[in-house]
């Protein structure tokens, strides 16, 4: 019989999941598209051609910091190219039939479907999604644009495609779930689209996509290239009929100054810190059940929750439901397992997107402690769920501080990683204050038990959706979604919304949104 010890470390030792290697899914991708991958590097898709251009940056993975495929860097000038070429296809692409448009967004809905499992784990190495999330990810994408591809004729009637194709450029968090199911809905309303990679991460995943969807015959272009590069053509350009834009703010501050000033439509979804707020608050058992879900992907999504705003009389009672809960988080390599054969490990999330980014947030962690922050709680390292000896320089235990001083960048701004933040109040307006401490936010929640008090509260909080005692999300089908302040410049989206934002309508017609009022939408 083997000893105790022996045992032990027997059940302790990890290997990744059988056929899950970075090598494999590159030999995965060589083998569905090989006309958008080569052996060393992933290509450019413009002029409805893959390109062997561009300069390619070095990239290794979150997962254990090994190298993985980087982004083919383009320069200003071969933008240019591309967003022209993009302004031909999206001429010709304006004018073929909703039906055929409809039948060649489905059939790329049926390819990404084929290929679910190899997308899912090209996130999981580029972005360090569990398998899980990386998986709903996609799921997300293909589910979503079905539902427009079956209710487009609706949607459009009455409307016609911009006089330019639609340029996309997103933060790295959701590749399938907002760019692809942006690029697919947009061209499906009649427009050439185009996509800017994000450099952070999502490279491979994304090509593998637009190649099943450019052999279905979408007019899509997928760029790569540094944002002061590609901003004069992928924003300024004057072929661009629409400009999204998913990220920070002082990126989208930049943008949102642009389009405004050279008229363009446009959708901004920038950051803004979303808050959860407790006031006359019993039903803790409820608080409890959601704290889990609200760490998912490490918090690395525009509506995570990082700011709890907390009645001083209730704050021992919200510990004791907050704390029991965030113990239970589950942090590690998402490919780690026993036996190679084993299914996924079960994680609520694993690294950040870089080791640089989890660097930054344990700096503003120690800085915000130094300044009289008290820490409530700093998870632990569960040895057993990472590969033996491996990098884990970009992995965030979950950490909780109890007021943060202003000075901090954890006061105002969103973490966007496992770290929440939470502050004492005595009376309704601190209450408020402190929910609206970011200056506009895309989500908040209040937690009271008198409905009248969250009907008289709830439209004084600085968010574009407000729960009463359960999260919001973004929503992306029949569900309105914008933001306050500086979370959102431009039009509204979901539902039929996100067809109207990038189409013409009526002469005349105002889109529902948030444009300065010099803004005349054409």
């Amino acid at each position: 019989m083997p000893s105790i010890r022996t045992r032990k470390n027997r059940k302790n030792f990890k290997t990744l999941k059988s056929g899950t290697a970075w090598a494999d899914a590159w030999q995965r991708c060589l083998a569905v598209a090989p006309e958008a991958f080569r052996e060393d590097r992933v290509l450019n898709l413009w002029n409805a051609a893959w390109q062997a251009d561009g300069r390619v940056l070095p990239a290794v993975t979150p997962v254990d910091g090994s190298p993985v495929a980087g982004p083919p860097l383009l320069d200003r000038d071969i933008a240019r190219q591309a967003v022209r070429a993009s302004l031909d296809q999206h001429r010709a692409w304006r004018h073929v039939p909703l039906q055929e448009r409809r039948a060649r967004v489905a059939a790329t809905l049926d390819a990404l479907t084929a290929h679910r499992d190899l997308l899912a784990l090209l996130l999981v190495w580029e972005i360090g999604k569990p398998w899980r999330l990386a998986r709903a990810d996609v799921d997300r994408a293909v589910d979503g644009v079905r539902w427009y591809v079956d209710g487009i004729e609706e949607m459009v009637q009455g409307r016609a495609p911009l006089d330019g194709p639609v340029s996309n450029i997103a933060s790295w968090n959701y590749p399938m779930s907002v760019l692809v199911h942006a690029l697919l809905v947009q061209a499906l309303a009649g427009n050439a689209v185009i996509a800017k990679t994000p450099t952070d991460g999502g490279v491979a995943c994304l090509t593998l996509a637009c190649a099943l969807a450019a052999r279905e015959g979408i007019p899509v272009t997928l760029v790569s290239g540094s944002g002061g590069e590609l901003s004069e053509a992928l924003v300024r350009a004057p072929e661009i009929g629409c400009v999204s834009f998913v990220g920070g703010r002082d990126t989208g501050a930049a943008v949102a100054t642009a389009v405004t000033d050279l008229g363009k439509r446009h959708v901004l979804e920038q950051e803004g810190l979303n808050t959860w707020g407790i006031w006359n608050h019993t039903d803790w058992d409820a608080l409890t059940a959601v704290i889990p879900k609200l760490f998912d992907y490490g918090k690395q999504r525009c509506t995570a929750y990082p700011r709890f705003v907390v009645q001083r009389e209730l704050f021992d009672e919200f510990l004791a439901a907050y704390l029991p809960a965030v113990r239970t988080l589950r942090v590690g390599h998402p490919l780690a397992v026993e036996h190679p054969d084993d299914p996924y490990p079960d994680l609520d999330f694993g690294p950040l997107i870089n080791a640089a980014k989890a660097k930054e947030l344990g700096d503003q962690v120690a800085e915000a402690v130094s300044r009289g922050a008290v820490p409530l709680y700093r998870g632990k390292v569960d040895e057993t769920r990472f590969l033996p000896g491996q990098d884990t320089s970009a992995y965030v235990q979950p950490v909780t501080l109890l007021g943060p001083p202003p000075s901090s960048p954890l006061h105002h701004a969103e973490p966007f990683g496992p770290v929440d933040t939470i502050v004492l109040v005595d009376t309704e307006a601190e209450l408020l204050a402190a929910m609206n401490a970011s200056g506009g936010a895309l989500v908040a929640t209040l937690s009271t038990d008198d409905r009248a008090v969250f009907d008289r509260l709830a439209p004084q909080i600085r968010a574009f959706k407000v729960g009463h005692g359960t999260p919001r999300s973004r929503g992306d089908r029949d569900e309105l979604f914008g933001g306050h302040g500086a979370s959102w410049r431009g039009a509204f989206v979901g539902g039929e919304l996100l067809v109207r934002a990038v189409t013409r309508g009526p002469a005349g017609e105002r889109l529902p949104g948030n444009f300065p009022d010099r803004q005349l939408m054409p």
